[in-house]
């Protein structure tokens, strides 16, 4: 296999076309140069990453990918994530807090509200039915205050 279809193979590869750049540096083509590079697919360490030629396919060739095993984390490391869940949890306990206090004061304010529009129509139902009332009894007292001093002078 060349050089060239070994670049294109392995650019199709979507988990080693990113290490490409890193094992094959573009070539300057150079008229003295004729012969073709052949590259052996059997097996080659790209630093720590094992890639193994499977089978090859008429559609193009088959890889296995092999990564080292992961780290096992620090108690840094955990302390750090801990500590982030933990202030998260906090946050969104503190959401819920202001949320509930929000619909408190809402429902605080429906019922005053109700209260205020109830008494509103009670005194306006009041007033109402009293008004004619009130303004026969103040007519009376007028009409006392002024005929009873006549009365009371002319006797």
């Amino acid at each position: 296999m060349t050089l060239e279809v070994y670049r294109q193979k392995m650019r199709e590869l979507p988990l080693v076309s990113l290490f490409c750049s890193c094992i094959l540096p573009e070539l300057r083509d150079s008229a003295d140069k004729k012969e073709a590079v052949v590259v052996d697919l059997n097996l080659c360490d790209i630093r720590d990453m094992e890639v193994i030629e499977l089978s090859k396919r008429p559609s193009g060739h088959a890889f296995e990918v092999t990564t080292p095993p992961r780290q096992k984390p620090s108690l840094e490391e955990i302390q750090k994530k801990l500590d982030a869940a933990h202030e998260r949890k906090e946050g969104c306990q503190e959401a819920e807090l202001l949320k509930h206090l929000a619909e408190r004061r809402e429902h605080e304010r429906e019922v005053a509200q109700k209260a205020l529009t109830k008494e509103q129509a009670v005194f306006g139902g009041l007033s109402r039915h009293s008004a004619p009332l009130r303004h026969k009894a103040d007519s009376e007292k007028r009409e006392e205050e002024i005929g009873g001093p006549r009365l009371s002078s002319s006797s």
